[in-house]
């Protein structure tokens, strides 16, 4: 087999309880990220991503509970974001069962810091995570925000992930604020943008509402799709989009 999509469900994890909202705003709680994550493991997730939305110092442990007592129990990479500031925070991450980690906020403030994960653990191991907004204030159209996506920096989106992917960056995790949350599909163009500038595998978030927004994302240039309030309230399963992405002649495993 070629190339295969990954189906990626995200979990949005505050205070150790899976969240979910709309253009990041009005969280409102969906479950236990080790339930959840398990019964995607046993829909055929390639992977489960946790995302630390509310990352502050006290509620470190709760995230490295929650990872620990997920990889006991889910045997596929685990990607785990937020709140990410140095080497020692991703060595203490896999030591208690993350595959992979997604910086944001503490690699825009400081870029070496990529470079650092890169070195240590190598590039197969950092994933940007980019939180991009449409506005007229940068050439592309696309700008990187922060605090989830409540902050906007000066950065244009396309020219940090080429950035990024210089330092060592091994995949982008590219993700709609726009669409986040609306179920009206993914930005398209987006992603088409960042496929024509990455030389690293390209991850589509935001925007997913039905099964057959999936496809056109992976022909706008996505490697892999990641969802999650779809999926946590049920209106469909990995199987499902799978199943849908086959149909479109796109290759899953």
């Amino acid at each position: 087999m070629g190339v295969v999509t990954r189906v990626i469900p995200c979990l949005d994890v505050a205070a150790g309880r899976v969240v979910k909202g709309v253009n990041f705003e009005n969280l409102r709680e969906m479950g236990d990220p080790v339930d959840l994550a398990r019964r995607y493991f046993e829909q055929g997730a390639d992977e489960i991503t946790f995302l630390d939305v509310t990352a502050t110092v006290d509620e470190r442990a709760t995230t490295y509970d929650v990872v620990r007592r997920t990889a006991e129990q889910v045997f596929i990479p685990l990607t785990v974001g937020g709140g990410i500031r140095t080497v020692d925070d991703v060595a203490r991450l896999q030591e208690v069962g993350a595959d992979k980690v997604g910086v944001n906020s503490a690699a825009i403030r400081r870029p070496e810091l990529i470079t650092e994960i890169a070195d240590r653990f190598g590039a197969q191991v950092l994933v940007l995570s980019l939180d991009v907004k449409r506005s007229p204030r940068v050439p592309s159209g696309f700008v990187v925000t922060t605090h989830g996506g409540r902050r906007e920096t000066d950065l244009d989106a396309l020219d940090w992930a080429r950035e990024a992917i210089a330092r060592g960056a091994g995949e982008l995790l590219v993700n709609s604020i726009d669409a986040d949350g609306t179920r009206q599909g993914f930005d398209l163009e987006l992603v088409g943008l960042m496929r024509d500038l990455s030389s690293v595998p390209v991850i589509a978030s935001g925007g997913a509402g039905d099964v057959s927004h999936f496809a056109p994302a992976v022909r706008a240039g996505a490697d892999a799709v990641l969802a999650a309030s779809v999926f946590h309230s049920g209106q469909m399963t990995v199987g499902e989009v799978k199943a849908a992405l086959s149909a479109e002649g796109v290759a899953v495993r």
